[in-house]
């Protein structure tokens, strides 16, 4: 069977739909799980035995179990549990989100830890309270350290992304997959597929190279 270009070149547009798609679902899934991984990281060195154990419990629980069964969990198990019926989209920002959070809270922890605790105690002498010393000298230089590691989450959330296809989410592995069903082009089409999902990873690898060499976070 002859490789077909022109598949290809037909099929592109809903395939390059299905990437815009695929880098909404990240950018927000990425922007929910950077604000559940600060507050959680941040308690995962708590003082405070509940906020550390509830942190642990969280992040035990939610790297320890596949993304794809967390995504059955929201979109299915929701409605059942508390009558919370979410549509593909919220259901998929939800659950990469939540799950994003957890490793995003152990690369803020581990950035947190990096910086000299002679940073705290100077803010504290300062007279700066705890909550102070940690917003305005702690977060700012562990930001600095954690560039490397969320740009490998954001990368890795949006290959993980395709999971979602699962629910009916028509992102970019979705669209592949409807086209193959159309067309029986899995050769053509997947091998598209893939290299879409390479220019997109190895962009966001580019960037934050640029933004880790340049220091363009301070």
């Amino acid at each position: 069977m002859d490789f077909d270009f022109s598949l290809i070149a037909h099929s592109l547009p809903l395939l390059l739909w299905g990437a815009v798609m695929t880098i909404k679902i990240t950018f927000l899934s990425v922007i929910l799980g950077i604000m559940i991984g600060v507050l959680v990281g941040i308690a995962r060195i708590s003082e405070v035995k509940v906020l550390r154990y509830t942190a642990t419990l969280y992040v035990d629980f939610v790297r320890g179990t596949p993304l794809l069964v967390q995504i059955f969990m929201v979109y299915f198990a929701l409605p059942i549990l508390i009558g919370l019926k979410l549509d593909p989209f919220l259901a998929a920002i939800l659950a990469c989100g939540i799950n994003s959070g957890a490793y995003v809270a152990e690369i803020i922890r581990a950035g947190i830890q990096a910086v000299d605790k002679g940073q705290m105690e100077a803010g504290r002498s300062l007279g700066l309270s705890w909550r102070q010393a940690m917003t305005y000298i702690i977060l700012p230089q562990a930001l600095k350290k954690v560039i490397p590691p969320l740009g490998n989450e954001v990368i890795s959330l949006l290959k993980d992304s395709s999971l979602v296809s699962v629910i009916g989410f028509e992102e970019l592995t979705r669209s592949g997959q409807l086209v193959i069903a159309r067309t029986y082009g899995s050769v053509e089409i997947w091998l598209s597929v893939a290299l879409i999902y390479l220019a997109m990873t190895f962009t966001i690898a580019r960037v934050v190279a640029y933004v880790e060499k340049k220091g363009v976070v301070s």
